[in-house]
């Protein structure tokens, strides 16, 4: 009996310790929210993913852009931070000097990079090293609705600023607000680079704030000009990107920048308007605005391997394809650009022909910081509290202290 009773015992060891081998690994992902689509198509990758590696469970948190940062600081401090995330690829190097950033180039083969379009692949790579794998990546370019411009008496989207104003006029005389500027919330620095850029000015220039220049000033003067003259809708700093977007899908606003997700949300919402996609207006030079969004590994994960797994998976074409399409981005991998979906889609390859004269936000230490002050620089211009050149200046102080200059 004491044979078998120790027999029993080492079987029931066997099962309970087997078992344990066999209980699945976690991956928790930190998702952001892009769209309503944006967490049935992770729990759909998660499901699809476990089928096929059943040792692995995929559990994800969808987290709005505007208390994500916060979010992650805050768990990575208390240790309880997903494996992976996404994040904007702005707050990269952040990650990087706080050694909170996986280095990934010890999971990938050249095989795995050679799926990447090279030009969204740069944006994660630090110091010799890749620590972003690129989720997401738009461009930005300026929607005009060709029926408020023809009331008006203009058969073609203006090219440079000074045919945007003279456009705007004549809208203007037709009750229509000429061109939607955005004041408010996040991106409204951004908003800004657009002229900035096409001016022949830049952000930054080695490490210090470069958009107190010549270049800068003209162009935010050149944008108050228009508030000014009434050629855009009524108080600027009222309206945030998303808000414009929604004038634009009504018909109350004629033209406004923004990137390739309004096309989806024009087709779902209002399937009958008809407009246009054009670069955006230049001074001297042609400019976009070029963005990726990250996949970081945290270093602290301890299921580095699964998560990386995960990974390999989500950047396989049809992952990418279904992600892409549902967001309204543009490719990363040369895989998702063949699609047909993309090949054959005349106002997605606006975008995609603007990349060569893009810009992405540089890859410094305090770029929010900067943003911000950037911000609240030209949002104090555009209500008359100051003027172009001193609000510029001031921002530069600003921004050179988060710089480190």
């Amino acid at each position: 009996m004491i044979r078998r009773s120790g027999m029993v015992l080492a079987a029931a060891l066997a099962v309970a310790f087997g078992a344990g081998a066999a209980r699945a690994e976690t991956v928790r992902v930190t998702a952001a929210y892009y769209s309503d689509k944006t967490g049935p198509y992770f729990d759909k990758m998660a499901e699809e993913f476990h089928k096929a590696n059943p040792g692995i469970d995929i559990k994800v948190e969808v987290v709005n852009w505007d208390n994500l940062l916060q979010k992650l600081q805050t768990d990575i401090s208390g240790g309880t931070n997903a494996d992976i995330s996404i994040i904007g690829t702005r707050w990269l190097l952040d990650f990087v000097k706080d050694d909170q950033a996986e280095p990934l180039d010890g999971y990938m083969d050249q095989a795995f990079k050679n799926r990447f379009i090279g030009a969204f692949l740069a944006p994660g790579q630090i110091g010799g090293k890749t620590y972003g794998l690129p989720i997401a990546a738009s461009a930005r370019a300026m929607y005009y609705n060709k029926d408020l411009l023809a009331k008006a008496g203009i058969s073609e989207p203006p090219a440079t600023w000074d045919e945007l104003a003279k456009d705007a006029e004549k809208l203007k005389a037709q009750g229509i607000a000429g061109f939607g500027l955005q004041g408010k919330a996040i991106e409204t620095d951004v908003y800004w680079y657009y002229a900035l850029w096409t001016y022949g000015g830049d952000v930054v220039t080695n490490g210090k704030a470069a958009f107190a220049s010549d270049a800068g000033v003209k162009a935010l003067t050149m944008y108050k000009s228009l508030i000014d003259r009434k050629l855009t809708e009524d108080g600027p700093t009222n309206y945030t990107r998303e808000d414009l977007q929604n004038l634009f899908k009504q018909g109350r606003v004629a033209m406004m920048i923004t990137a390739p997700f309004l096309i989806n949300q024009i087709a779902a919402e209002a399937p009958k308007l008809n407009y246009g996609i054009a670069p955006v207006p230049k001074e001297t030079r042609n400019a976009t605005y070029a963005v990726t969004d990250s996949v970081v590994l945290f270093k602290n994960s301890k299921v580095k391997k699964a998560a990386w797994k995960f990974l390999d998976f989500l950047f396989t074409k049809q992952p990418r394809v279904e992600f892409t399409k549902g967001e309204g981005f543009l490719p990363t991998t040369k895989a998702e650009a063949e699609d047909p979906y993309f090949t054959q889609n005349a106002r997605l390859q606006t975008f995609v022909n603007l990349l060569p004269s893009a810009h992405f936000a540089p890859t410094v230490t305090g770029w929010e910081d900067t943003a911000k002050a950037v911000s609240d620089a030209v949002q104090s211009v555009y209500v008359g509290q100051a003027e172009p050149g001193p609000a510029l200046k001031h921002a530069a102080d600003l921004a050179d202290q988060a710089l480190g200059k």
